[in-house]
């Protein structure tokens, strides 16, 4: 029995979510908010992939196990990539807000996604993340333009801060709530966006993996307004 079945028999939910798009729209920069609430202002290329786990507790002590793959941004023409997705229970797709070019790629990362969809015999659930909401000043992806993305994929719909921390919790813990099932009020979401960073340090774990782009072996090397809250009902 592996270690994962073991913790799952003992309720431990085990979740993976991967984190594709262009590089330097954020996704490492939100994975490691996510994990270790911390914000990384040099900007370090991913060169195949990053791995981190973190583990949270739902509303009903539902313990869940995340484990975020952050795809290095030029994987896009790499035979690896479907199998980076899958096994997966979740696709973040992250663009940058005050960049167009990240958006439209968009489409090229979801064509992946969909082909891995239309392979398995569950369907990932896919999330469209426009990251950097603090630079709404230099906003160049309309709002409309992302929402409408979210209709024809059936995406669900996030817009978050890596820099300051704005709902990147709540992406990541409002997505895992769905896929287990459990329904959260805004009280609920407010009592674990108060106090999930309490306990960080003893529920996160931070493993960094490298993977070659032609190699498939692994080397191991945030306060929310109710209408943002809403959007998880």
């Amino acid at each position: 029995m592996s270690d994962s079945e073991s913790e799952e028999e003992c309720g431990n939910r085990q979740l993976k979510f991967v984190l594709l798009g262009d590089g330097a729209s954020g996704k490492t920069s939100l994975a490691t908010r996510f994990v270790h609430d911390t914000f990384g202002k040099q900007y370090k290329q991913t060169i195949g992939l990053d791995f981190f786990l973190k583990r949270i507790t739902l509303p009903g002590n539902i313990n869940v196990t995340l484990h975020v793959w952050d795809i290095g941004g030029q994987t896009i023409g790499s035979k690896m990539l479907d199998k980076y997705i899958y096994g997966a229970q979740a696709v973040l797709l992250v663009y940058d807000v005050t960049n167009q070019q990240s958006f439209e790629n968009l489409e090229n990362w979801y064509s992946v996604v969909k082909k891995v969809n239309e392979e398995s015999e569950t369907q990932l659930h896919v999330a469209l993340v426009g990251n950097k909401i603090d630079l709404e000043h230099l906003r160049t992806v309309k709002i409309d333009k992302h929402l409408q993305f979210c209709q024809e994929s059936h995406s669900s719909n996030h817009f978050v801060s890596a820099k300051t921390g704005d709902s990147v919790f709540l992406c990541f813990q409002g997505i895992a709530a769905n896929l287990v099932d459990v329904k959260l009020n805004r009280a609920e979401i407010e009592q674990l966006q108060d106090s999930c960073w309490k306990n960080y340090s003893k529920s996160s774990v931070f493993l960094r993996c490298k993977v070659g782009l032609g190699s498939s072996a692994l080397t191991l090397s945030s306060p929310l307004s109710p209408d943002k809250a809403a959007r998880f009902k």
